[in-house]
């Protein structure tokens, strides 16, 4: 089911309405939205313009950060994003003054036809304090083309603070730093309700999600598979990641847009 998608002014009306861009500061992203949208059938290109437009500077103002936005890179009609905060009392408060403020209605009707399906979202917590996301630095306008990123989502059998969280911090993060693939954040679900619940949140809380980036896809891939293929990883990470997941992972081969702060 289609919620509709609130909506953000240009950077021209946020400067008309005096809202001052909010500045990018430590724990700026101790709560983390991974959001999957499925879009309709080609509109993906059309959404990903009126996104980077629009959406933007108009959340970062009401002090949200943008850690990246995505295409999907196997599937034309997928769009991920990842909103930040810096704890779940600013969550509400920014998430209330964009959605129910100004400053989206005018773009509402733009966007909400070009969604299917919008509530596929992860609200999450570091992992570790040093798996957050690093403090954003200042945007550019639009960053040099290429990159990759991939998010990948562990489904394990137990909640992952029953001992995966610091195996992963511990072994696995290091194993795969080791082999060149260097993990830019770790998070898992956040045990809180839902303080914004006009969006839904996905219940699930026995996963983990890591982050990485790198020059391409082919380059991430190569990085993973030398470090599966490592003594290291084959003594300390394969035996307890095997025993620990429910299922094989789900991994979002994502990339970045033009605007991406993540790339």
């Amino acid at each position: 089911m289609v919620k509709p998608l609130f909506k953000a002014a240009s950077i021209a009306a946020i400067a008309a309405a005096g809202i001052a861009p909010a500045m990018a500061k430590e724990g700026d992203a101790q709560v983390v939205e991974l959001r999957q949208y499925k879009l309709a059938e080609g509109r993906r290109d059309a959404f990903v313009e009126l996104f980077e437009d629009r959406f933007v500077e108009s959340q970062e103002a009401l002090g949200m950060r943008l850690v990246g936005q995505f295409r999907d890179h196997a599937d034309p009609d997928r769009f991920t994003w990842i909103r930040a905060f810096a704890d779940m009392p600013s969550r509400a408060t920014g998430l209330n003054a964009f959605y129910f403020g100004p400053v989206w209605q005018a773009n509402r009707e733009a966007a909400n036809p070009m969604l299917v399906d919008n509530d596929n979202v992860l609200l999450l917590r570091p992992a570790a304090p040093d798996l957050a996301f690093a403090p954003a630095a200042p945007r550019e306008a639009a960053g040099a083309p290429g990159g990759a990123v991939w998010v990948v989502i562990e489904y394990l059998w137990k909640t992952p603070d029953e001992g995966f969280a610091a195996f992963f911090d511990e072994r696995m993060k290091p194993a795969l730093a080791a082999a060149g693939l260097k993990v830019v954040g770790a998070y898992v679900p956040l045990a809180e309700p839902n303080n914004f619940p006009r969006l839904p949140v996905r219940d699930d809380r026995k996963l983990l999600v890591w982050f990485v980036r790198g020059d391409s896809h082919a380059a991430i891939e190569a990085a993973l598979a030398s470090a599966r293929a490592s003594p290291r990883w084959r003594a300390e990470v394969e035996a307890p990641l095997r025993d620990a997941e429910e299922r094989a992972p789900q991994i979002l081969r994502l990339d970045p847009t033009p605007r991406s702060a993540l790339r």
